[in-house]
């Protein structure tokens, strides 16, 4: 272990002395909110990243493990939607002094839960909109704005976020899907290293059908 220290997904902050990288997971509070082991955020507090999240829709936010995630990302809920079907999108119900009950579930544009897969690398400033599912091992490039599903180990950028490329092939990408290596005990991740940082993509391809 470097150091002689082994990493802690339940320490807060992963560098010692420094204070705007955290570890999510420990920090958070809101049980709607569920966070796999090692992912981190740059700033001190994820939970401020979290917005229009209202316990009445019942929405989640789901990531996944070691995900990596730039300062200024923003989790836009499901509470941020307005009824679209009527011909005003005035929210007059959640306002004092007017008299509207609020509108039935069924007649809000309601997105379901966010969910980002593991190894997800998420760059600053980028807009994660309601209900999007991030597959594993994606890059969403920064000051995008994500609005629709995107696939595991794919690139996307943009406002709106397109599709700029897989960053492997189908057989590769099957593989790490397969492989699973973020749900590695501390101890194979850290034998791992090699093979996940290597560039030559046919020695790490070669590696992991010997180990499937």
């Amino acid at each position: 272990m470097k150091n002689r220290k082994r990493p802690d997904p339940n320490k807060v902050h992963p560098i010692n002395g420094y204070d705007k990288e955290i570890y999510i997971k420990p920090t958070i509070n809101n049980p709607h909110i569920i966070v796999g082991d090692f992912s981190y955020i740059a700033d001190s507090d994820f939970e401020s990243h979290v917005t229009h999240h209202y316990e009445w829709n019942g929405d989640k936010l789901i990531i996944g493990k070691f995900c990596q995630i730039a300062a200024g990302v923003e989790f836009v809920m499901n509470g941020a939607n307005h009824q679209m079907n009527a011909v005003s999108t005035f929210p007059f119900y959640t306002l004092e002094g007017w008299d509207m009950e609020p509108p039935a579930m069924a007649d809000l544009p309601l997105k379901g839960d966010t969910i980002i897969g593991n190894d997800v690398w998420i760059g600053q400033n980028a807009v994660i909109l309601p209900g999007v599912h991030i597959g594993d091992g994606a890059i969403i490039g920064a000051n995008s704005v994500v609005g629709r599903n995107v696939e595991p180990y794919t690139i996307v950028v943009g406002n709106p976020a397109k599709v700029l490329r897989k960053r492997f092939d189908d057989e590769l990408i099957g593989l790490l899907l397969r492989f699973k290596w973020w749900d590695k005990s501390v101890d194979e991740i850290n034998a791992l290293i090699p093979i996940l940082t290597c560039s030559d993509l046919n020695r790490v391809r070669e590696e992991l059908k010997a180990r499937l």
